[in-house]
């Protein structure tokens, strides 16, 4: 199966043909296309529609995770309601099978990577907040244990390692990804993994167990290659 991944769309509203440009091709070059977060600019109900009456034009499967930005006006609820009115696959801790390939997807979080990983220590808040993050990457391993299949992909919007953040500032990983989502994908195994978030970062890592990760943001896309969305083979 081929496989087209992109990130960060933030799909604006009156922004006429940017998604059409950004995916010129893609139904002659993936069987599947995969959405990684943002894919609107801030939250809104008309940027959804605008971003759905772009992608009506595409014959291929959609598969999408939510990320930071479609939060920003707390309607996700709404939007995720019209992606999968329009036919999108929206997971969220969920898995699903294109063809015999599983795709497993969610937001993911924030939190920090390694011995730099933020710990729920001191003040409540900070509890609350590193807690919450703890208990994505629980989902996601609820999620990796109910696959079965040979070949596994998993959509995330945050990334899982560090190596794709590199061209960050330092100071920001914390909230750009979280080291448990990579233990968690190790433990049970993917093929590939792919995220968008980091605008700044780099093309490809590999996490502590050796699975490929791939940052498709557009805007790490656009600065790296010709191409604005990724494509790999499954």
């Amino acid at each position: 199966m081929r496989v087209a991944a992109i990130g960060d769309l933030h799909c604006r509203a009156g922004s006429d043909g940017m998604i059409r440009r950004l995916l010129d091709g893609v139904d002659d070059e993936a069987d599947v296309l995969l959405l990684a977060g943002d894919l609107t600019n801030l939250g809104l109900v008309e940027e959804m529609e605008q971003l759905l009456d772009e992608l009506a034009a595409y014959r291929l499967p959609m598969l999408a995770v939510v990320g930071n930005h479609d939060h920003e006006s707390d309607n996700v609820d709404e939007l995720v309601g019209m992606m999968r009115t329009a036919g999108i696959v929206v997971l969220d801790g969920d898995v699903h099978e294109v063809d015999g390939v599983e795709f497993v997807g969610m937001k993911g979080t924030w939190g920090g990577f390694g011995a730099h990983r933020l710990q729920p220590f001191g003040e409540r808040l900070l509890k609350d907040y590193i807690m919450a993050s703890v208990h994505e990457a629980e989902r996601l391993e609820d999620a990796l244990q109910r696959l079965r299949g040979d070949r596994r992909v998993a959509l995330l919007h945050y990334a899982p390692i560090a190596a794709t953040l590199e061209g960050e500032c330092p100071e920001v990983y914390p909230f750009l990804g979280f080291s448990l989502l990579a233990d968690a994908l190790d433990r049970h195994g993917v093929d590939i993994v792919v995220h968008g978030h980091a605008h700044h970062g780099a093309l490809e890592g590999t996490t502590p167990g050796g699975i490929p990760v791939r940052n498709v943001s557009r805007y790490v896309l656009s600065r790296n290659r010709q191409r604005t969305y990724s494509v790999f083979e499954v």
